[in-house]
């Protein structure tokens, strides 16, 4: 929640979420998502629900002036609500012996709060857990949902339709995927060893999977029989089936990726996952009391994650957002669980020489998590991004990094042991240490970034807003910025930087009707606002442009362009070969 509103909206994906969001609550039409004139077929609707009956409350435009905090409130929610879920759930069934009573020396109220942080504080779960986007409702929905299947389970008594029926808010969270992952979690989780028996009894899959679909088909089937084909091929076709058979958008990476990613997401304790990761599938099928099965359990919800995206053709960080709670489980259960003379080798728990090399072996990532940042001005001038100019001395010039290497090293003397010896202590020390990182380091960096990166576009926003005539056309050419749509409140003609852009704009100038346009010959309108980025500009097609620059800010210049000029490069193009190609059918096109 910490200054989720101080900042604008990010480009690019972002800022379509929050501009969909928002037509639905101008609009009134809360069935389809429709952004720059046209429909988004890409998720279900309730990201789109939730963000605009935020923006639908009265005098947003004064307590939200940059439409951030309507967006990122359902996202920040959400990943609170996943803290609850594992806490409350390891708080109701904490790391037990045998008997299923609490092991001697456990601290409930320590595991469970350390469940919450570490998965709060994961890398990928500190920018996406707060971001206007659908992949931490998403993950709040399916960890909720699989956390009270497991509990269901665990349990004597008590109802089986409560997981169910949050899944059918996963379901209209992303889609058909949160069944197929639920489905696999319960799969793995019987080979792990778990009683299929008392799975099938506590949690009737049949009539819950009806349930699911029960309460989010109408959507779906409301959706199909309004937009028909186009939103048939565009959300299950496109948007699932192709995603996952063929690469989309370059996204290919090798089948080890996720691997990769699941280390990457854990940092700084990754070692303590790989730790408890390998207790659980070494006594795989070792009889085990239902209150211990925990562990297992979030392993076989990690490993259904990791095998089903490793096998999509697709392949984007944000996909592993869905299994960070089960490694946040793992984290947290592998320092709290004592050895037990009374049990066999084969069921022991984490040995304690193994359990002092994995949290060495995290003290250590944060010390050298320290020394990056104490060593940040060596490093800074390597970052080469023309949307973030002068990143380097704007952080160079502040205390923010240094602040963050003092707190990485503090968390790691905490883990070491200095102020407590129980494992389970030290490692809730070393995590609230690692909090003081979000209002430190993350909160300003991310507001410089902001001012670089944003800032110009939304000032450009304003003034086109202003200075745009009835009906002239606004477009924007090079880098794609869909925060300039949500800012000017006006719809605008997005292009590439090729020559073939340039006869695209030429083009639907004439021929594009999406709401908020007007095609028509030049003499009707003469002119266009045209945004453009400073290398777009560069380009050869562009020299000796006619027209009046109107402010520049950042990288961007807004200029009131002639259209006859760019009729007549336009014809110049097209004879070099350079046609028209904006009718062709584009997916994900705004």
């Amino acid at each position: 929640m910490w200054g989720l509103g101080q900042t604008g909206l990010v480009d690019e994906t972002p800022a379509l979420f929050a501009a969909s969001a928002r037509h639905m609550a101008e609009s009134g039409d809360w069935l389809i998502p429709r952004v720059n004139g046209l429909p988004r077929y890409d998720k279900p609707p309730l990201i789109y629900w939730l963000m605009g009956a935020l923006y639908a409350l009265p005098g947003s435009d004064q307590w939200d002036p940059l439409g951030s905090w309507a967006a990122r409130l359902p996202s920040a929610l959400a990943s609170m609500t996943t803290m609850v879920a594992l806490s409350d759930t390891l708080l109701r069934w904490p790391p037990s012996g045998q008997s299923g009573s609490p092991a001697p020396g456990v601290d409930r109220a320590a595991t469970a709060i350390s469940a919450a942080l570490a998965f709060a504080l994961g890398p990928l779960m500190l920018v996406w857990g707060r971001t206007e986007v659908s992949d931490a409702l998403f993950t709040a929905t399916l960890a909720s949902s699989l956390l009270l299947a497991w509990r269901s389970y665990a349990a004597q008594r008590g109802p089986w339709w409560p997981c169910w029926s949050v899944l059918a808010l996963a379901v209209l969270s992303k889609g058909p995927v949160a069944l197929v992952l639920f489905a696999l979690t319960l799969g793995l989780f019987w080979l792990l060893g778990a009683d299929v028996e008392r799975l099938r009894r506590r949690l009737r899959p049949l009539a819950g999977v009806a349930l699911s679909l029960v309460l989010s088909g109408p959507w779906f089937a409301l959706a199909l029989l309004r937009e028909g084909k186009p939103y048939w091929d565009s959300f299950f076709g496109y948007h699932n089936l192709q995603r996952f058979s063929r690469v989309v958008n370059n996204h290919h990476q090798g089948h080890g990726y996720f691997f990769a990613v699941l280390v990457l997401a854990s940092l700084p304790f990754t070692p303590l996952l790989l730790l408890s990761l390998q207790r659980v599938l070494l006594q795989a099928r070792t009889p085990l009391a239902v209150p211990l099965s925990l562990g297992r359990f979030a392993a076989a919800w990690l490993l259904a994650v990791l095998l089903f995206f490793s096998l999509s053709a697709t392949k984007l960080p944000s996909y592993w957002l869905v299994a960070t709670p089960a490694a946040a489980l793992l984290v947290a259960l592998a320092p709290s669980t004592a050895r037990d003379p009374g049990i066999g080798p084969a069921q022991q728990p984490l040995s304690p020489r193994g359990l002092r090399l994995a949290m060495a072996a995290s003290a250590a990532l944060l010390v050298l998590v320290s020394a990056a940042l104490a060593l940040a001005p060596r490093w800074l001038h390597l970052i080469d991004d023309p949307t973030l100019p002068g990143l380097a001395a704007a952080l160079g010039r502040r205390p923010w990094l240094p602040l963050g290497a003092a707190v990485s090293l503090a968390a790691a003397l905490l883990l070491s042991g200095l102020a407590s010896k129980r494992p389970t202590a030290r490692l809730l020390q070393s995590q609230a240490a690692l909090l003081l990182l979000v209002p430190l380091v993350l909160v300003p960096v991310w507001q410089i970034g902001d001012q670089l990166r944003g800032a110009p576009i939304r000032q450009l926003a304003v003034v086109a807003r202003t200075q745009r005539a009835p009906f002239e056309a606004l477009a924007m050419v090079g880098l794609i910025k869909p925060s300039l749509h949500f800012y000017s409140q006006s719809t605008v003609l997005f292009e590439g930087r090729s020559p073939t852009a340039l006869v695209n704009l030429a083009d639907r100038l004439h021929a594009d009707s999406r709401p908020g346009l007007r095609p028509g010959p030049t003499d009707l309108q003469p002119t266009l606002l045209l945004v453009i980025d400073a290398e777009t500009a560069e380009q050869p097609h562009w020299h000796g442009w006619q027209g009046r620059e109107l402010a520049r800010a950042g990288l961007y210049h807004l200029w009131r362009l002639d259209r006859r000029w760019l009729e007549k490069q336009a014809r110049t193009l097209q004879t070099q070969g350079n046609n028209p190609n904006w009718r062709d059918p584009r997916p994900e096109m705004f």
